[in-house]
């Protein structure tokens, strides 16, 4: 089933939290909502699941108006960054309580706990305590007691951030692994952006209770149509044009070519570009979109060799270029050419 929402509004005193928020999520499809604290993500997810009443607009899940709808009756999972679990339950007794709660037969309570446990890799913990798992151990738990009353929709508040680095890139492949498997339509709430290029078919940037722009991971890092988003989402360079002719646009009195910007000539504010997209040249080399620079400083990050260079076009502005493999790297101090493809630059709102 779809899920529809139209002109959502949530107001806590003063403060506008959710303004003005429309938007469909396709049945079977993982939606990451991201964005920096504050931005409404979480907010917007807990009106969904009913834990919060929207001041205006509607959510309608398959048609069906979920406004007057009781959070219990919503039938959807929930799984919180907290784990939530009770502490004096067993794993099993974890998964079966919202089942217990729903007044399911016990044989088929039995049933399906057992099958949530083998979902979730954790059938030989059935017994044990919180308190005696792992971080990602009673994640995975958490997991299992939400899916367990087979849910139309699955939420997850930021469920990975609590956990190491290693264990959370694990799970965030199993959890994905899952969602596909069942075909549950899921959504995620996480200020990380690399989690959400990860796991997302679509990702739906939030700013300041506004949607800044929704699109597939790999729609968003290529084109993104803000300096938010294109700042957010990966690393990016934002070139803040001269005032003077924007049809026309130049970076501190140096002409730039940018190919596409015929619609948005007169529109441009800034100009983006990722620094994997740009290469280096001899200082004196010149040609088109390239901009004399000195290197101040270079970051070895095993593939990656990160440099900041500052252009003599506008010096208070670094542009950062990543050099992959074992390409050779200048010194800090040197002078070099920043070569910028045309077909590489964004046009920024």
């Amino acid at each position: 089933m779809d899920l529809s929402i139209r002109n959502l509004v949530k107001r806590f005193d003063r403060l506008t939290a959710l303004d003005n928020v429309t938007l469909d999520v396709a049945h079977g499809s993982f939606v990451c909502f991201l964005g920096p604290s504050g931005c409404g993500k979480t907010t917007l997810l807990r009106v969904i699941a009913g834990l919060e009443d929207a001041n205006e607009g509607t959510i309608q899940l398959g048609g069906e108006d979920l406004t007057a709808v009781p959070t219990r009756a919503r039938n959807f999972g929930v799984v919180f960054q907290s784990y939530s679990l009770f502490p004096n339950m067993s794993a099993a007794r974890n998964v079966g309580y919202g089942l217990e709660c729903r007044r399911w037969d016990k044989a088929k309570i039995g049933a399906r706990v057992d099958e949530m446990l083998d979902l979730v890799h954790l059938a030989d913990h059935r017994t044990k305590l919180p308190a005696q798992m792992s971080g990602g151990q009673q994640q995975r738990i958490a997991l299992a007691r939400a899916l367990a009353p087979d849910p139309s929709l699955l939420l997850l508040d930021e469920p990975l951030s609590a956990l190491d680095a290693k264990v959370r890139e694990d799970l965030r492949v199993e959890i994905r692994s899952l969602q596909q498997r069942l075909n549950l339509t899921t959504i995620m709430v996480t200020h990380d952006q690399e989690e959400a290029l990860a796991m997302a078919d679509v990702i739906v940037v939030m700013n300041k209770g506004a949607i800044e722009q929704i699109g597939s991971p790999r729609a968003l890092y290529a084109d993104p149509k803000t300096a938010f988003v294109a700042d957010f989402i990966g690393r990016m360079n934002i070139l803040r044009l001269d005032e003077s002719d924007r049809g026309n646009p130049s970076f501190g009195g140096v002409a730039l070519k940018v190919a596409n910007i015929e619609n948005a000539a007169n529109d441009a504010r800034a100009l983006g570009v990722r620094p994997e997209m740009i290469s280096l040249s001899d200082a004196e080399a010149g040609g088109e979109n390239t901009l004399p620079a000195t290197v101040s400083g270079i970051t070895y990050l095993g593939n990656i060799t990160r440099i900041e260079a500052v252009s003599d076009a506008q010096p208070d502005t670094p542009i950062t270029v990543e050099l992959h493999g074992a390409s050779a790297v200048p010194k800090p101090g040197e002078r070099l050419g920043l070569v910028i493809p045309a077909e590489a630059l964004r046009v920024l709102a």
